[in-house]
């Protein structure tokens, strides 16, 4: 993975792209992919994982790791799920450090016995299918609503029906490997309580619920305002999403917010990203205006530091918002602007 580091030598703090790579006990960095040596190796004994990292406000895909010897170090992902899919393998390596056990990323098929010649991301593919693949479902469990998931025995029945798997357990590891290399998600506290140190055990159960890492999954609860979420407002295909700077409308301070755009109902929704699946509150764009801006109302100067543009809903209610770079302004300005027209 591509990660962006600042170079801590320099008085403006500037950020690199370099190439990581997570070793046995240490992350190295390269300066580019075809490099034989790394530039510098962060070793994990004795160090602490923070993330997301509140040290650079206008960045939202910062992790810190702090070495035992107190050095900081940050890192910035290119969007949300992969700096979380970082920070859960860099956590396990430092755990299984301090318990005495080697840890190697690449070592999770080896460690549930899958043969090498099975395909996870065709197999992801084929459970997706509309027509002849795991079925998403809205299922209840301790008095939430969970959209577009489905239960442990499901998929391990599909993996058997379809002649993936000869039997349950073949299932079971199969259905491992595609949580551990993140296709699959937890959904649920049976599920997401099955984490260990070194890898996340999947559940043969029909209590334990999970989902697609790319669908539409959602678990029904309450807005900021105390308002109850209509469910219709979910039914529509996932456009974009990834997070972004959100001015607040009363204290007007700045917060990283992951947002979801959907369409045909056009919305989009935000979420704390370091809490729960459920959003803090939404913006339906049917009729929207979005522009850029270079300067936001009531906002101090060292707050925020370009990327900006605007929302103007249809009932005149603004929403200033900053990505993190230009392009990524200029595409969430393009995919907005496409479902304010379009979507109902």
């Amino acid at each position: 993975m591509v990660c962006s580091k600042p170079n801590q030598g320099t008085v403006l703090n500037s950020w690199k792209a370099v190439w990581v790579v997570l070793s046995d006990d240490g992350v190295e960095f390269y300066k580019k992919k075809t490099d034989h040596s790394p530039k510098g190796m962060i070793p994990l004994k004795g160090a602490t994982l923070i993330s997301p990292c509140q040290d650079f406000g206008k960045r939202t895909m910062v992790f810190k790791i702090t070495t035992e010897k107190k050095q900081d170090h940050f890192f910035q992902a290119s969007h949300v799920e992969e700096r979380e899919f970082w920070v859960k393998d860099i956590k396990r390596a430092i755990t299984c450090i301090q318990g005495g056990k080697k840890f190697a990323r690449k070592s999770t098929r080896r460690s549930i016995r899958l043969p090498e010649t099975v395909n996870l991301t065709e197999l992801y593919t084929l459970m997706k299918d509309q027509d002849d693949g795991v079925r998403e479902l809205k299922l209840e469990q301790d008095n939430r609503v969970f959209n577009h998931c489905f239960t442990g025995a499901t998929v391990v029945e599909w993996l058997i029906s379809k002649g993936k798997a000869r039997n349950r357990p073949e299932a079971l590891m199969l259905a491992t490997g595609l949580l551990n290399e993140g296709f699959l998600q937890p959904a649920g506290d049976m599920s997401k309580g099955a984490e260990s140190a070194e890898q996340t055990a999947f559940l043969d159960h029909t209590n334990a619920l999970y989902y697609f890492a790319d669908s539409g999954f959602f678990c029904e609860g309450y807005s900021s305002d105390e308002d109850v979420l209509l469910k219709e407002e979910f039914r529509g295909n996932i456009i974009k999403q990834g997070c972004l700077l959100k001015q607040g409308h009363r204290r007007k301070n700045w917060k990283v917010r992951k947002f979801i755009l959907r369409d045909d109902p056009a919305y989009m929704h935000y979420y704390d990203p370091t809490k729960g699946d459920d959003p803090l509150g939404s913006i339906h764009l049917r009729g929207s205006v979005v522009t850029a801006v270079e300067y936001v109302p009531d906002a101090k100067k060292y707050d925020i530091d370009g990327n900006l543009f605007e929302i103007i809903t249809s009932d005149e209610t603004h929403y200033f918002l900053q990505a993190a770079t230009a392009e990524e302004r200029k595409e969430w300005i393009k995919a907005v602007q496409a479902v304010s027209k379009g979507g109902k």
